[in-house]
């Protein structure tokens, strides 16, 4: 008799605990993700939400909250009812807040999110389950310049280790329930990487041409690599102004270091290619630069290459 109670017991505060939160089944259209700015750390991304539910104490107009976003636009809100529930449709405009991964700029892959909570109830009244039926993006208007890769949404908790002023020690931590949009996105980079980086070798073929006077020739020897150097410093500058300060060595700094490096060897073998010719030693003076040339451009592209691909992979 007592086991019976006992199990009459755990099944009648199980029900009552299933029935303490409702679900709401949400789901969402990704219309357009744009205005991405490395330098600011944001991007805008503008999205149908829909939710469907019978508790009539929700009201997502007034309680919704994104997290993660720098500001949200006043939404414009359609409500209706289907098969008995409260359904409500929101068009937002959100400018959200991203640390981006730099790393392998410009062929980069980043990943966005969408947090979406209720800012009243917690997980103890309110559940989000997904609704994934007609839950994707816009394949032709979505983003411009990069490929969606992963698009998923999905639930989860966030926990707020506050009482927000309840002295209460049971609401010292409290769960709201989350529904997160999430997607990857690749950067279509060839154009780009060719228009950054096109000052930068523009920069190194002329410090190269260098090699083509005699070595006897000081002012054009030296004064060609120096003048690229500048050029390769400049590019590295405005490249440097469009991206988030970063203490990682990434891919821009990497091809501008060795483009550094590349310039400083072609003016080595000039100054050495110099100093044989006075001592009268012609001939080596001439190989030295032709074999300075050839060592220069072979190592300089080569590492490029390397690292390219690295990025890429």
């Amino acid at each position: 008799m007592k086991i019976k109670l006992i199990l009459l017991l755990y099944v009648v505060t199980l029900g009552v605990a299933c029935a303490q939160h409702d679900t709401v089944r949400v789901g969402a259209y990704v219309i357009s993700v744009h205005d991405i700015n490395f330098r600011e750390k944001e991007f805008t991304i503008r999205f149908w939400l829909w939710f469907q539910y019978r508790n009539p104490e929700f009201d997502f107009t007034k309680q919704l909250d994104i997290p993660n976003a720098k500001s949200i636009e006043a939404p414009e809100v359609i409500t209706d009812s289907l098969n008995g529930k409260a359904w409500v449709i929101m068009k937002m405009k959100c400018t959200m807040k991203q640390n981006w991964d730099v790393q392998d700029f410009p062929f980069d892959e980043q990943h966005l999110k969408v947090q979406i909570e209720n800012t009243l109830f917690d997980n103890r009244s309110l559940v989000f389950e997904p609704d994934t039926r007609g839950t994707q993006f816009d394949y032709k208007e979505a983003i411009d310049g990069w490929r969606v890769k992963n698009f998923r949404v999905h639930t989860g908790t966030n926990d707020y280790e506050s009482g927000f002023g309840d002295p209460a020690p049971e609401r010292q931590l409290q769960n709201f329930s989350t529904f997160l949009i999430e997607m990857n996105i690749e950067r279509n980079a060839w154009g780009l990487f060719a228009k950054i980086f096109l000052g930068m070798y523009i920069a190194f073929l002329i410090s190269m041409i260098s090699f083509t006077p005699h070595p006897s020739e000081m002012e054009p020897r030296f004064g060609l690599p120096v003048g690229g150097l500048f050029a390769a410093v400049g590019n590295k500058y405005i490249i440097d102004s469009l991206l988030p300060e970063s203490s990682s060595f990434t891919l821009v700094d990497t091809l501008h270091a060795l483009t550094f490096i590349a310039i400083f060897g072609i003016l080595l073998v000039s100054a050495l290619a110099l100093q044989l010719y006075d001592k009268g030693e012609k001939e080596k003076s001439e190989a030295l630069n032709r074999q300075g040339a050839r060592l220069v451009a072979t190592l300089y592209f080569a590492c490029n290459l390397i690292f390219v691909l690295l990025a890429i992979w």
